[in-house]
């Protein structure tokens, strides 16, 4: 009974988390002459990608490899088609240039290297496929050079609005803003994570159907309810950066990680869960030229919001 009442009380964690999340990082950042930009690719992303890291290690340590890159997959695809898309639908997305041509590129090659290391029997001929230690480690290089350029545009962007006018909370507010925040958010992921997973245990889902959508989704509440804070609050570039920042952590930091803990099976068939990540990225990229330019409309988000209803409803029918 106790897990059901903590499902519950998760979306409240939740959704009050992102808001103090959003209002400390933004404050610093501009205190420090940060972009929003590098803060939602860093701090946030990192702290809305943490209850995938601990679902994953634990899943690692347990042999869980479905649910391991089940729920890294999955929550990228509902990253995007998902959160994106809802987000865009509460104010469309404007993002700078550097997004549109440096992070979603890095976030689309995360999902191609995660296809051609995972597909070692179809590569390299018959035999098991699996991320072993040694893929983790050049996750984790890769996940180096993410960080190393994110410090490298960690001034302010040329153009960001500026908020100077605006009263914003001091240095020790935002600070514990940012871990009462992430706190709200890890804990509210968890809940609901073990709620939905007691709730589906009930229906007899395959695991990797329950890493796919009921984990997937549960980890990614923390980036959704962010994303559509910083949305509504006409801050599209922590809303995108969240985002793409949360995939790029989820492939080369969790993923690498847990493959560092223990070698991750990998079964064909997720190959095609595999391809709606490559499929979402490349879409958001395309995006970026139609209608308005560099910006994620809300026809578009309509678009990413329908395409994951009918992946999820596919995945439902074809376990």
């Amino acid at each position: 009974m106790l897990v059901y009442i903590l499902f519950i009380i998760g979306f409240i964690c939740l959704i009050k988390g992102a808001g103090l999340l959003v209002d400390g990082a933004a404050a610093i950042a501009r205190r420090l002459n940060i972009s929003d930009l590098a803060i939602g690719l860093t701090v946030v992303a990192f702290g809305t990608s943490l209850p995938e890291l601990f679902v994953n290690v634990i899943a690692s340590f347990k042999g869980n490899s479905a649910i391991a890159i089940g729920n890294v997959v999955g929550s990228n695809i509902a990253n995007i088609l998902l959160i994106l898309g809802v987000s865009a639908i509460i104010f469309p997305l404007a993002v700078t240039r550097g997004t549109v041509w440096k992070e979603i590129p890095f976030s689309l090659l995360a999902a191609v290297v995660l296809f051609i290391t995972a597909n070692d029997a179809l590569l390299d001929g018959p035999g098991a496929s699996a991320l072993t230690r040694s893929d983790g480690l050049i996750y984790l290089a890769f996940f180096t050079i993410f960080v190393y350029y994110t410090a490298s545009i960690a001034a302010a962007i040329d153009g960001l609005a500026d908020h100077g006018t605006t009263r914003q909370p001091g240095p020790a507010k935002s600070i514990v803003f940012i871990l009462l925040g992430l706190t709200g958010l890890v804990l509210g992921g968890k809940w609901i994570v073990d709620g939905a997973v007691a709730l589906a245990a009930g229906f007899g889902m395959s695991e990797s159907l329950i890493g796919l959508t009921i984990v997937a989704v549960g980890t990614s509440l923390p980036e959704l309810a962010t994303s559509a804070a910083a949305a509504y609050k006409r801050n599209a570039d922590i809303a995108v950066g969240n985002v793409v920042g949360s995939n790029i952590f989820n492939i080369f930091f969790v993923l690498g990680s847990s493959a560092c803990v223990r070698s991750l099976p990998f079964q064909p068939q997720n190959n095609l869960d595999i391809g709606m990540v490559v499929i979402a990225s490349l879409l958001l990229f395309l995006f970026m030229f139609t209608g308005k330019k560099r910006s994620l409309d809300r026809w578009e988000g309509i678009i990413f919001v329908f395409l994951y209803g009918a992946y999820t409803g596919y995945l439902i029918w074809s376990d």
